[in-house]
């Protein structure tokens, strides 16, 4: 029973260096490609970009908090997706802020500059998604991660069409488009988060 419960206890803590260690690889992609997506969205001024780059920026916060809680009690992590869900709900207001702004001053986007971002950042989410993956159905904490993950993959395939739209149509409503439809992806993320995290914080006692 003794050896039992040892080689139960050095397998969870195993586990947890794994997660800390995939965490980490994502926190670093992602805080990488939220400085590159800011300055091509400025550039480009694309919505679609600002918009990637801004969920890039909470991601990057997120897997932070995600390290800060491996191995931590139920209530912590369940407190901390709450906060995630709290982030992402902040980054479908900011979509929406500046959906409003480029509806009163239009303007046609790069799309050569969205494009090749978007290519950029679409194969580093993979690579994120991928990491994270093995980890899809553990605690919320682990699982929040993979959600966010999950979310920018299809996000990197929406600039992608925003780069297309805009090239076909030499218009900037296709790149208005997309970043409209990412702020319902970040709502729909939002609560499905916030949710998790509330059911968590009610099953798990103080």
């Amino acid at each position: 029973m003794a050896d039992s419960c040892c080689e139960k206890t050095i397998n969870v803590r195993a586990l947890e260096v794994k997660q800390r260690r995939v965490l980490v690889t994502v926190l670093g992609i992602n805080a990488a490609t939220f400085l590159v997506m800011i300055a091509a969205a400025l550039q480009s001024r694309s919505t679609s970009l600002l918009s990637g780059g801004l969920d890039n920026f909470g991601d990057a916060v997120t897997y932070a908090l995600s390290i800060a809680v491996v191995g931590a009690n139920g209530k912590a992590k369940a407190r901390v997706a709450l906060f995630k869900g709290a982030l992402i709900l902040a980054a479908a207001l900011a979509v929406a802020v500046q959906i409003g702004w480029r509806l009163v001053n239009p303007t046609i986007p790069l799309f050569e500059t969205i494009g090749v971002i978007g290519l950029v950042n679409l194969g580093a989410n993979l690579i994120c998604l991928r990491l994270l993956t093995p980890y899809r159905h553990g605690d919320v904490n682990m699982s929040s991660a993979w959600e966010c993950s999950r979310n920018d993959v299809g996000e990197g395939v929406a600039v992608l069409l925003a780069a297309f739209g805009v090239w076909a149509f030499g218009a900037g409503w296709p790149d208005l488009f997309i970043g409209s439809a990412l702020l319902l992806v970040f709502l729909r993320s939002a609560l499905r988060v916030l949710r998790a995290g509330w059911r968590e914080v009610q099953a798990v006692p103080v």
